[in-house]
């Protein structure tokens, strides 16, 4: 499968503007990461991340509780496998061989557009992956991270009661393997 073989570039909407969150769609975060790629990288860089964006894949299914819900590639932008508004996650999907083109132009993402508003905003690349449980793995570790640095700041009981709470909770649910979208390539990430 070296031909199929896929990257996963996991991401976060960072916004000072608290609505921008709120109407995050995939449709228009697609759109946004195809315009930059076409700012950046001409139509060179377009073609290669389009055919890496519309290029097969299998529809998963739903996850658990704690699991990234997988989209279908019947989507407008089937680039956006997940997306978390409530979050800001993101993980996008590429072909390995134009992951850096991605990778490159998402600094370029300055704003969202939804329903008619314009969102000023920025992508944070938080990891590459090879497969969407090694993006799941790392997304575990580090909102317990970010957890822990808000333990720290704790003002008072109630506040570190609830993020404990919170960091035992991370874990990481077994349904996700029965995805038909986990592909393990050449080992490498």
């Amino acid at each position: 499968h070296a031909a199929l073989s896929r990257r996963y570039v996991l991401c976060e909407v960072v916004s000072e503007d608290p609505r921008c969150r709120q109407c995050i769609e995939d449709r228009a975060l697609g759109l946004a990461v195809r315009d930059a790629i076409a700012r950046v990288h001409g139509d060179y860089g377009l073609a290669c991340c389009s055919i890496s964006f519309t290029g097969a894949g299998g529809t998963g299914g739903p996850g658990g509780a704690g699991s990234l819900r997988v989209r279908s590639p019947v989507r407008v932008s089937p680039a956006v496998k997940y997306l978390n508004a409530y979050t800001g996650t993101v993980l996008l999907r590429c072909r390995k061989d134009s992951y850096r083109l991605l990778c490159s132009a998402l600094p370029f993402v300055r704003y969202l557009e939804s329903r008619a508003q314009r969102y000023p905003c920025f992508l944070n690349t938080l990891h590459v992956g090879g497969t969407i449980r090694t993006c799941q793995k790392f997304l575990i570790q580090y909102n317990r991270t970010q957890l822990l640095r808000l333990l720290q700041n704790c003002t008072n009981e109630e506040e570190r009661q609830c993020i404990q709470k919170s960091l035992l909770s991370c874990s990481l649910t077994e349904e996700q393997s029965q995805s038909g979208d986990e592909e393990e390539d050449d080992g490498t990430e």
